[in-house]
């Protein structure tokens, strides 16, 4: 479980083909960024497990289906991605809980600026919708973000400046994939109102 609060940011080194899937190697940009073996880490809000852990890297496994579902497939070396620590009981939860299980990939429509922020415009799937609601919340590439608007399936969000510099999103181009998870209290009551549970 995560926030979607991002402790820092890193860089592929390598994505390499094997025999069971693809082991991601990234390299932390933050020196106090060193989570052991085993440790769950979400990378661009998607949750994996660090399988070796270096002094200057780090290397995780991605399944086929992480691959197939999520952007960290398609990663090339040099790319940046968005890095957070599995919570722990006693920290603060500053964001909104974030399970690191993507929906489903977005896709930049649009960027614009207002005074010092970034505003972003976001096409989501259409199957996400529904669980997608202004000033609700929503993990865009792992980080923890309102949503200040939506219209049909492209949503809006509002990044301050202290979001633009340390995360990835400042630097998403129009047409840039992105991982989506909505919010699990829409998910989970919008479950229940379908079983019909008063």
């Amino acid at each position: 479980m995560f926030t979607g609060l991002v402790q820092g940011t890193g860089e592929i080194l390598a994505s390499a083909p094997q025999l069971r899937g693809t082991s991601l190697c990234v390299r932390p940009l933050e020196a106090a960024f060193r989570p052991g073996l085993g440790s769950s880490v979400s990378v661009s809000g998607v949750c994996l497990t660090v399988v070796d852990p270096q002094p200057d890297r780090l290397v995780f496994d991605l399944s086929p289906e992480t691959r197939r579902l999520t952007t960290l497939g398609s990663l090339r070396p040099g790319d940046p991605v968005n890095l957070e620590a599995a919570l722990r009981v006693g920290d603060e939860l500053g964001g909104h809980f974030v399970s690191g299980h993507v929906d489903a990939m977005g896709r930049v429509r649009a960027r614009g600026e207002v005074e010092e922020c970034l505003v972003l415009e976001i096409e989501a799937p259409r199957e996400l919708e529904r669980w997608i609601a202004p000033k609700g919340s929503i993990a865009v590439d792992g980080v923890s973000l309102t949503v200040n608007g939506i219209q049909d399936r492209v949503f809006s969000i509002m990044l301050i400046p202290h979001t633009i510099t340390r995360t990835t999103l400042g630097r998403l181009a129009v047409g840039a994939p992105v991982n989506l998870e909505v919010d699990l209290v829409a998910r989970y009551l919008d479950r229940l109102r379908e079983a019909g549970v008063p």
